[in-house]
């Protein structure tokens, strides 16, 4: 049997990438990992502190080298930080080491999806997180596009949902 392509979920914070991507692998029998997780447990500290200490420019650049090292794994799921897509280098990593599914949401989802989360460092910089998530949708969303080689919507649908659809369109791509 050949071996399994790697599976790597991007998209806008709030999407469900890291929910979709733990069933997702579940589902396949295959490795599951998230960036932001493997750069909390690799400094110790969460995504904030990692934020307000080295800036949101030192975040990404840990986030990149993580981001390359995973994505040199073989048979994995990984979701990704919705500003990962902001570098080069981490855009031809995902596009040339797997296939890449983009997890698109409405705004209006993410706010009611993230109004809580307390761990979304940008949503923490103006008291209108609708402002910034249009902001970072108008930057990052063709971004995501560009790289997706499948594009699901998680508004309105389960988990079990997207992550069935995911696989039905991944026999196509010949997982």
């Amino acid at each position: 049997m050949a071996e399994k392509r790697n599976i790597f979920l991007v998209g806008p914070m709030g999407a469900g990438k890291s929910t979709i991507g733990r069933y997702l692998a579940q589902q396949l029998k295959m490795e599951f990992f998230d960036s932001d997780q493997e750069i909390e447990q690799r400094t110790g500290a969460d995504i904030n502190w990692v934020f307000d200490v080295e800036g949101e420019e030192g975040f990404r650049d840990r986030e990149e080298k993580i981001i390359n090292e995973l994505t040199e794994k073989q048979g994995i799921v990984l979701a990704t930080g919705g500003g990962s897509i902001k570098s080069q280098k981490t855009r031809n990593h995902l596009s040339a080491r797997g296939i890449v599914v983009y997890l698109e949401t409405a705004i209006e989802k993410q706010l009611s999806r993230t109004q809580r989360d307390k761990k979304r460092p940008l949503l923490q910089l103006d008291p209108s997180p609708s402002k910034i998530l249009k902001t970072l949708a108008q930057e990052r969303n063709p971004l995501y596009r560009e790289i997706a080689d499948i594009t699901v919507s998680t508004d309105n649908q389960s988990t079990k949902i997207v992550a069935n659809q995911i696989i039905k369109l991944l026999k196509n791509e010949i997982i």
